[in-house]
């Protein structure tokens, strides 16, 4: 089930779900610290971003677009960031709770949830918002260079889709690294648990 909130104040309150006593807290830096950590995974991001625009044009030997169009696309890829959000939703099951909202005083769409998910359904959970990137940076890519506009905007647009979900990349480091593979993830309060095995068979 999905919820929509148009401003968010406590997160801890949207991620509050029943967590088995055996559940193991992962490791995970601090809120201080959580930025610095994640920042080269936006860095590799962007570079990616400028390297793909580098080569279409190299390989075309003309400029492929024009800077305002960028911007049209850039400011698209941020209206979509509430999609971003709903992708993250849909992942889980019906019957597990999922707020989408604002944070508030701040310009941040988050999807809260507290219900296991299966590791491998998890690390879905985290990337498949790599959508709303991959699919206009392909559409830059194969685009003719003529097609100046288009070229902008889908360039625009993958910046924001590929370089956004650089939080969740690096959730999937940690659950990866920590976790067993029929191990279930959870999010609780600001933290993440995994659940052995043997909880599995509680869990629908």
């Amino acid at each position: 089930m999905i919820k929509i909130k148009s401003s968010i104040d406590d997160l801890n309150e949207y991620q509050c779900g029943n967590l088995p006593l055996s559940a193991i807290k992962l490791k995970t830096p601090t809120t201080d610290d959580i930025q610095k950590k994640t920042f080269p995974i936006a860095v590799v991001l962007c570079v990616i971003m400028c390297i793909s625009m580098f080569c279409k044009t190299w390989i075309n030997r003309t400029p492929v677009t024009k800077p305002v169009f960028i911007v049209i696309g850039v400011a698209l890829g941020l209206a979509s960031l509430l999609i971003h959000e709903f992708l993250h939703a849909v992942v889980y099951p019906k019957n597990a709770v999922v707020t989408i909202g604002k944070l508030k005083n701040k310009l941040i769409f988050v999807a809260l949830a507290s219900y296991p998910l299966r590791r491998s359904r998890f690390v879905i959970m985290c990337l498949l918002p790599f959508i709303l990137g991959i699919v206009p940076l392909t559409v830059f890519l194969c685009s003719s260079p003529e097609s100046a506009s288009l070229n902008g905007i889908m360039f625009g647009m993958a910046c924001i889709g590929m370089v956004s979900p650089y939080p969740d990349i690096y959730n999937v480091g940690i659950v990866l690294k920590q976790a067993e593979k029929d191990d279930n993830i959870m999010f609780y309060g600001d933290d993440m648990y995994r659940i052995p095995n043997h909880e599995n068979n509680r869990i629908k």
